[in-house]
């Protein structure tokens, strides 16, 4: 059976004024609009000019607000690239029922709609930053659980949705050469000490200045554990020399690399196998990237 998503809430500007105004008076003359792409996870608004208001679209979301909101500040000032300033908390209330984040503005365009001007350089840009987010002391910091769908955790959480797709695609993909490359994530344990990571390294979650990288955003899937989760973006973003530089700029061994094409198939089978409600752009998009996934383990596996 295919995995069924969250229930959603219907959230939109009124609300996000009705919420603003009865909890942060100060901000209740500010313009309210949805920004442009405001994801899918959570909604997000602009609040005036130099804030936005980003709310949960599920209870399975909203498990994040507070983590973000307690250890944003902290991680900030140790990494090369601007992260989310969180700026209040919201409440639940009757009209909305989970807690919510003011955040300040941050200039850029995700990567998913802008151009970048060197895809080597970005890719090097953007490892260097896991690489800073890693060596943070992660002591206290939020192992991986529900609350960031266990990214970071064991691949065996999701291996029911996995043979579940694989199953889904037969004929479909090479699937003889997807469970290998399955198999060999699996046995590739993770032994290290738990380290920070981002959790959902994506296009859509990296603004983009100038042509180059400016900003990492949303960290609701963050926590400290196997990092090997965020090593997706090689397969989704990069290719050829950029995904190279982006290997070679990260301190992770060849097992860590397994797990990664490990998420990362995982993630793309499922979409691939056309659960209800899938986008077919995005089924086809899940389909180039198991490719690339299958070739990468033929060469480096």
């Amino acid at each position: 059976m295919p995995p069924l998503s969250s229930t959603k809430l219907d959230i939109d500007t009124p609300l996000v004024r009705r919420l603003i105004a009865a909890q942060f008076p100060q901000w209740a003359e500010l313009p309210v609009k949805p920004v442009k792409f405001g994801g899918w996870d959570n909604r997000t608004f602009h609040l005036g000019e130099r804030m936005t208001v980003r709310l949960p679209s599920a209870a399975s979301y909203a498990l994040q607000v507070e983590k973000e909101q307690r250890w944003l500040p902290q991680l900030a000032p140790l990494l090369p690239l601007p992260i989310p300033v969180p700026l209040a908390m919201g409440r639940p209330d009757e009209d909305y029922p989970w807690h919510w984040s003011v955040y300040q503005w941050r200039e850029g365009e995700i990567a998913t709609h802008a151009p970048v001007a060197d895809l080597t350089a970005f890719a090097t840009t953007l490892a260097e930053f896991l690489a800073a987010l890693q060596r943070i002391d992660a002591d206290g910091g939020p192992p991986p659980g529900v609350h960031n769908f266990f990214r970071g955790g064991s691949l065996t959480v999701y291996d029911h949705e996995t043979r579940w797709a694989l199953e889904a695609l037969e004929g479909k993909i090479d699937t003889d050469a997807a469970r290998a490359v399955w198999e060999a994530a699996l046995a590739a344990t993770w032994t290290g000490s738990p380290v920070w990571f981002h959790g959902d390294v994506s296009s859509g979650n990296l603004l983009v200045e100038n042509g180059r990288l400016n900003a990492v955003i949303d960290f609701g899937t963050s926590a400290v554990g196997d990092p090997a989760c965020d090593l997706s973006i090689a397969w989704t973003m990069f290719k050829g020399g950029s995904r190279e530089a982006f290997r070679a700029s990260l301190p992770l061994d060849r097992a860590s690399w397994a797990r990664g094409r490990g998420w990362t198939l995982w993630k793309a089978l499922i979409v691939a196998g056309e659960m209800p409600g899938t986008d077919p752009l995005e089924v086809e998009k899940s389909r180039r990237v198991i490719g690339e996934v299958l070739a990468d383990h033929a060469s480096h596996g």
